[in-house]
């Protein structure tokens, strides 16, 4: 029997991103969205790599304040030691605040002034739905639920605009989940599981239906005039061209460049390789989560320790990896929410509000904690409870966007929000 165009697109195109993964532009075909067709990267070269932390990270725990007295009284068992207390501690950075003993490979980009973090930041909306509060941070509109699009992708609209040569993978997200709501948008993305897997078909092993379909596909895109397939077509075509002629699976990390096995250094090392690659990489989305620790989340070791094993690990081995390209790359990390400043009775802690972010990269002026540290004394926490927030997220994110990436219309990337350059926290040369 055979199948008509219409109907496959109606009826089999989102099955066939399920069942095969094909990539994101397929998605984006079906709403419409028309797709540049001309390649090449960024004109500035200028990169922006945005890591998500999902399930509220324990920002107290992170960078701890070992300096506020207030910290060990309200962790008495989570708490994690103060430098040189004889046993495993924080790590000192400036006599208040020290990185948790899980995060030593960021000591080395402290000490090279790469590194930047900026503590009580987060969003200011006061959901603590973890749902909620991933979509505000990803759309950047807190506490507006309508908006369409994610401010990564309208980051990169006015840029669009001067950069007439653009690339499949402009912007690119390496994640299990298909596109991120942040880089939804006007602007094409490309989602990418496995870049080995990277194809119309989708999978490195095609089972034989997996192979029919994707035939199937191939020959209807080969004969279309419709304009749902326009472009994005052309794009997609192109970026498996370009991946296969970057042949991936040779791909070796640049020497001391140890990602740690899991998803979230195969995922940073898939960036690493893309910029590598020169494929045009303009900004880049990945996700790690395990973060949400409400029953024994541990100190020095435990939960928390494992994850930020992993999240260090895998963020200092693509800094090493990129080499030189560091120099025009900006790595920006953050998390929908902070975590109560007391522990709970199960050991771990609960939904709070302010959290840390760290900022990376070449232009970065490092070693340095920005913002204003609102204190941990009673009378100082949000709502009895938590870490008070003195660092809106879209100040950092905003000053990633027009100092770096050039892009000069902030009130279009963060609408209604107030981000005058002159109250940027300056952690950017």
């Amino acid at each position: 029997m055979s199948i008509t165009r219409r109907i496959f697109l109606k009826n089999g195109a989102m099955a066939l991103v399920a069942t095969t993964a094909i990539p994101a532009f397929l998605t984006r075909a079906m709403y419409g969205i028309d797709t540049p067709t001309r390649f090449g990267g960024p004109k500035n070269g200028k990169r922006l790599i945005i890591l998500f932390q999902r399930g509220a990270a324990d920002g107290l725990n992170i960078v701890v304040p070992h300096g506020d007295p207030h910290y060990y009284q309200m962790r008495s068992s989570i708490a994690i030691p103060r430098p040189s207390s004889g046993q495993l501690s924080a790590i000192d950075l400036d006599g208040l605040f020290g990185l948790h003993p899980s995060l030593a490979p960021f000591k080395p980009l402290w000490e090279r002034k790469h590194l930047a973090i900026v503590h009580a930041a987060g969003s200011p909306d006061t959901t603590r739905s973890h749902f909620d509060a991933q979509d505000y941070m990803e759309s950047g509109t807190p506490g507006i639920k309508s908006t369409q699009d994610g401010w990564l992708n309208r980051a990169l609209v006015a840029l669009d605009k001067q950069n007439k040569i653009i690339s499949p993978f402009q912007a690119v997200a390496l994640t299990n989940a298909g596109l991120p709501r942040t880089l939804a948008g006007k602007v094409p993305a490309v989602a990418v599981s496995n870049l080995n897997e990277f194809g119309v078909g989708g999978m490195k092993n095609p089972s034989a239906a997996a192979q029919s379909i994707s035939s199937t596909f191939e020959a209807m895109y080969a004969g279309s005039t419709d304009t749902v397939l326009h472009g994005t077509g052309d794009e997609t075509f192109e970026a498996v061209k370009m991946l296969k002629d970057a042949n991936p699976a040779q791909y070796q990390p640049a020497p001391g460049a140890d990602y740690p096995r899991g998803r979230f250094g195969d995922q940073l090392k898939q960036v690493a390789q893309l910029m590598k690659a020169d494929l045009g990489v303009e900004v880049a989305f990945c996700d790690i989560g395990g973060w949400d620790h409400h029953v024994n989340e541990g100190n020095v070791n435990g939960q928390l320790a494992n994850v930020l094993k992993d999240f260090s690990g895998s963020i200092a081995a693509l800094w090493i990896d990129l080499g030189d390209l560091g120099e025009n790359t900006v790595i920006v990390t953050m998390s929908e929410f902070g975590r109560t400043a007391r522990q709970n009775g199960n050991g771990g802690t609960d939904h709070g509000h302010a959290n840390v972010m760290f900022v990376l990269g070449g232009p970065v002026k490092g070693g340095k904690v920005y913002g204003t540290w609102p204190g941990l004394a009673p009378e100082q926490l949000y709502e009895g409870r938590d870490l008070a927030l003195t660092s809106d997220f879209r100040r950092v994110l905003g000053e990633s966007v027009y100092r770096h990436l050039g892009n000069r219309d902030l009130s279009t990337v963060f609408p209604g929000f107030d981000n005058n350059p002159d109250k940027f926290l300056h952690l950017l040369g």
